[in-house]
Parts: structure tokens; C-alpha cells; sequence
């Protein structure tokens, strides 16, 4: 495990059925910081020591992924399920002396952020999803071009182990492929961070896991979506989208108007970045995000 998270400290948090690893720095307003796919908390290595000096910063990585567990998957998905990974993050804050926090999520970690904000309104101030649109808006505008660019959605979602199987033949080359054309410009993606992230996938549990997210998505997430919205639960704090000027979401979807049909109180901002907005962007996110974060704690 990779790090180069000055100052900061790596906690292991025992949550009941999972322990989940948290790096932790700062003080002043608590702000939980969640990763996607196929990262892991080193995706925020340019943002959150930046944001340490006004924040106690507690970045994570989701169940099943980093060096957090990675507990075997169950027939309903919900061992994966945005649900149990929002109880997770909870648990964790709960743990570390912060009961009411803002939560910060990229790709996987923004739908884990959607979900927290809907299952534990008493605990979140604000909430921030990058690059994302719901995942229920998402699977209910299916194209071409969106079955295209987002093909791992529906391969990582297979019933069987083919996905498994063909992602352990070759760790490395599946890692890299995801960074591959998402990412604005020429340049190389890091390739220490695409290492940090291709070191977990090595391990079988690490892949089954992913995989076991993506089919919680298509599956179990979709029908707590749907309760919510014909419940007319919504996101009631603050929401911040960022989307990325050059990715799929950013050119696919009026990114503001999509959110504000989920949450009350939605701003939006279009990264000069494609879907990777934290490490291709890190000063625009930094100080969006400083920004966002410091008007909650002025109001």
C-alpha cells in the first residue's frame, strides 16, 4: 500500500461485519472523502492533504475495496449494496468522534455518498458527487453511447465469474484499460497511482468484490432507488455536482438539472478534466470543494 499522505495517519476501523481503512488528517469540520472504481483512498492524494488544512479530513476505502474487507457476496447483492456501504461510512465517523460530517464522493463513492445522504439525513451537513448522475437516471437512459463507454457496468454485472475470470488473467492490463481515453489530454495517466490501484486487483477477493458492487448496482440499489423516489425521499442538504468538462456524464447529461430532480439545493461546476476530476484536476477540486464545504460552516 502506497502512500503519500503526509501527516496523515492510517486507521483500521472495525464496523461489525467489515473493517474499513481510513487515512485521517486535520482539524476543524469533518469532511469523509469516498473513491471509486477501480481506486481506492490514494485517488485523493493531491486533494485531501490540501483541504487538511481547514478540514479533519477522513478519506476511506469502501468495503471491498484498498485495504479495507472484502466479505464474500451474498445471492441479494446486499452484502454490496450502496445501503451497507453507506453503514460503513457512518460507522466509521461514528468511531473517529464525528456525528455530523460532509460527505465527498467520486464515481462509486458519489452513488455510496447519495445513498448515506438519503439513509442518514441527521448525520450529513452537505453532500458533494463527482462525475455521476444517479444510478437509477442512469440505468433508466440506457444508449448506445452509454452501454459503449460505460460496456463495465454490464460485463462487471454478469451473473457468473466470467468477469472474475477474465479480469485475474491480467490485473494490470484491465486497471489500466479504465484510465485509458478518460482522461483529458495526452499526457500518461500516473502510473504509481494506476500501480497503487492494479496491487489490489491481484487478489481474487479484491475482484470478486468489485464485481459483487457493480451486480448490487444493477440489482438491489435499483430497488432501494425506486422506494426512495416513490417515497419522495430526497437529498435535503446542500448538493455540489462536478462533472468533468471532457467525460461521458459532463457531455451526456445537463449534469445540475439531473440532481436537482433528486436533491432540494443543487450547484453545479464543470471540471476542466474528463472522468478522473480529483487527480487530473486536483486545484479546481480543491478549491470548489474548499469553497462549498467553508459555506456550510459560515451559514
Amino acid at each position: 500500500m502506497t502512500s503519500t499522505f503526509e501527516g496523515f495517519t492510517d486507521t483500521f476501523v472495525d464496523v461489525g461485519d467489515v473493517t474499513i481503512h481510513a487515512r485521517t488528517a486535520g482539524s476543524g469540520p469533518p469532511v469523509l472523502l469516498l473513491h471509486g472504481y477501480p481506486e481506492t483512498s490514494f485517488m485523493w492524494r493531491h486533494v485531501a492533504p490540501a483541504l487538511a488544512d481547514s478540514f479533519s479530513i477522513v478519506a476511506t476505502d469502501l468495503r471491498g475495496y484498498g485495504a479495507s474487507s472484502t466479505p464474500a457476496d451474498d445471492a441479494t447483492h446486499i452484502t454490496y449494496s450502496k445501503r451497507a456501504m453507506a453503514a460503513d461510512q457512518v460507522a466509521v465517523m461514528s468511531a473517529l468522534g464525528h456525528d455530523r460530517f460532509a460527505v465527498v464522493g467520486h464515481d462509486r463513492g458519489g452513488r455510496v455518498a447519495h445513498r448515506l445522504t438519503l439513509d442518514h439525513p441527521q448525520r450529513v451537513e452537505r453532500a458533494a458527487v463527482l462525475d455521476i448522475v444517479p444510478t437509477l437516471y442512469m440505468f433508466e437512459h440506457v444508449d448506445l453511447n452509454m452501454a459503449q463507454t460505460y460496456f463495465h457496468w454490464f460485463f462487471l454485472a454478469q451473473p457468473s465469474d466470467i468477469p472474475e475470470r477474465l479480469i485475474s488473467s491480467d490485473p494490470n492490463a484491465w486497471i489500466a484499460s479504465r484510465f485509458v481515453g478518460r482522461q483529458k489530454g495526452q499526457d500518461a495517466f500516473d502510473p504509481v497511482a494506476i500501480a497503487e490501484y492494479a496491487s489490489f486487483f491481484h487478489d481474487l477477493g479484491h475482484v470478486a468484490a468489485s464485481c459483487a458492487d457493480y451486480r448490487a448496482a444493477a440489482s438491489i440499489d435499483l430497488v432501494h432507488d425506486g422506494e426512495d423516489r416513490a417515497a419522495g425521499r430526497r437529498v435535503r442538504v446542500p448538493l455540489l455536482a462536478m462533472w468533468g468538462e471532457s467525460s461521458y456524464v459532463g457531455r451526456s447529461f445537463d449534469v445540475t438539472r439531473v440532481w436537482r430532480q433528486y436533491a432540494d439545493h443543487v450547484e453545479g461546476y464543470a471540471a476542466p478534466s474528463d472522468h478522473y476530476i480529483p487527480e487530473e484536476a486536483p486545484e479546481f477540486t480543491t478549491d470548489v470543494l474548499r469553497g462549498f464545504l467553508l459555506a456550510g460552516n459560515q451559514a
